[in-house]
């Protein structure tokens, strides 16, 4: 199930190959100090604090839900009670560093779907990338609770392709109970046709919000007030900062039904190639990253809102891939889309966060775009292989039965 270090080709296994101590060292300064940074702003983990007050408001009789502010499901307000005591300063402080930890657990993670290791040449280069990225930098700011997904996608990915998908179920249910992210996660389990990991992965959010939404005062308000919120695409003050298409078409002078329309395509697209790669040819965890990352961006394209920060979810994994042959990510259109969320450099009349949202969403189609070109490049061929008594034979390479890709 994983892949030998002799199956990477010369690049790859550089990549994957041992830095040494002082390279280590820098990219570990650069990463702490690229997080430390945000606490020059007095608004630092502005996010984390609306979950905190809605614990708050819980600990003292009230719905949390009366602030439209709130909009986790009903189980965060009570993983946020332990925050309660900690005064503001210590908040203050701790938040920014909790989400850079989670967000650099995540990342190891990912290099672990490869059989990276944690002091590899491609380790230090992934911790400086995020450094240098404006979407790390804007969820440690925040203090974003998407550090849950962040960790999440690579973790549930890492045991599906150990074969362990029930606990993948666990693992994207577990992240979904904080904040329903990885919602676009679940297909994966429809394309491996693994129902029990997809009905576990339902059953751990619903089995946490329930007792706690029973356990507030006026849960309903989550339905009546929390939920059309979010679908109308939040308000004025957040609208900026959404870079799904449906946002961004309507802030150019499309009319808010053809904004919808027009985006539904490219997410209608960027799903079927993500079936496509599931079915498609190449090393299997690879395979496994960019579907679920296809998958994920599709829902960033059309559901509003979509977020810088959200792009953590799927980049980290991606860029672990880089050690195997044939990725995605070895594409130089893969980092020309990324190239404006370079932190530093100056882009005319889009620099300031209440416009970054054009460039956000040049990342998030120029990503799908790759993705999907790949896809497209190792997608099956039919006379590579043909069904005998249930088995797989390829007619191209040795006798060996092979699974289908649906079925590993």
């Amino acid at each position: 199930m994983t892949q030998p270090l002799a199956d990477r080709d010369e690049f790859g296994r550089w990549l994957g190959g041992r830095a040494s101590w002082p390279v280590l060292c820098g990219a570990l300064l650069i990463y702490l100090l690229s997080a430390g940074r945000v606490l020059g702003d007095d608004r630092t983990g502005i996010d984390n604090a609306v979950v905190v007050r809605a614990a708050h408001t819980l600990l003292d009789g009230g719905s949390p839900y009366a602030d439209r502010r709130f909009l986790y499901p009903p189980g965060a307000v009570f993983m946020a009670v332990p925050q309660v005591p900690l005064g503001t300063r210590t908040l203050f402080y701790a938040a920014p560093a909790v989400t850079a930890l989670l967000v650099l657990a995540g990342a190891l993670l990912a290099l672990r779907i490869f059989q990276v290791r944690a002091d590899s040449r491609l380790a230090a280069a992934l911790a400086v990338g995020l450094a240098f990225s404006l979407p790390f930098q804007s969820m440690v700011h925040l203090g974003n609770w998407t550090c849950a997904s962040v960790v999440a996608f690579p973790g549930a990915l890492l045991l599906a392709r150990s074969g362990r998908w029930t606990a993948a179920g666990a693992a994207v249910g577990a992240a979904l109970a904080l904040k329903p992210m990885l919602v676009p996660l679940l297909l994966l389990f429809a394309f491996a046709r693994r129902w029990r990991a997809l009905a576990v992965a339902l059953a751990v959010p619903v089995a946490v919000s329930l007792p706690a939404a029973l356990a507030m005062p006026r849960p309903g308000l989550f339905l009546t007030k929390t939920l059309p919120f979010l679908l109308h695409g939040q308000d004025a003050y957040a609208r900026p900062f959404d870079a799904s298409w449906p946002a961004v078409l309507a802030r150019l002078g499309v009319g808010q039904p053809y904004a919808l329309l027009l985006a539904v395509p490219p997410a209608a697209a960027a799903l079927c190639f993500a079936r496509l790669r599931w079915r498609g040819r190449g090393e299997e965890g690879v395979r496994l990253v960019e579907c679920a990352a296809l998958l994920m961006l599709a829902a960033f394209l059309a559901s509003r809102p979509a977020f810088l920060h959200y792009a953590l979810v799927v980049l980290p994994s991606l860029a672990a891939s880089a050690v195997a042959r044939g990725a995605a990510v070895r594409s130089v259109w893969f980092w020309m889309a990324l190239l404006p969320q370079l932190s530093g450099v100056p882009w005319p009349e889009l620099g300031s966060a209440r416009r970054h949202a054009f460039k956000d969403i040049v990342m998030y189609t120029g990503l799908a775009a790759v993705l999907a070109r790949t896809a497209w490049r190792t997608r099956p061929h039919p006379l590579e292989s043909v069904t005998v008594s249930g088995g797989t034979y390829s007619l191209s390479s040795g006798s060996g039965p092979r699974n289908p890709p649906g079925t590993r």
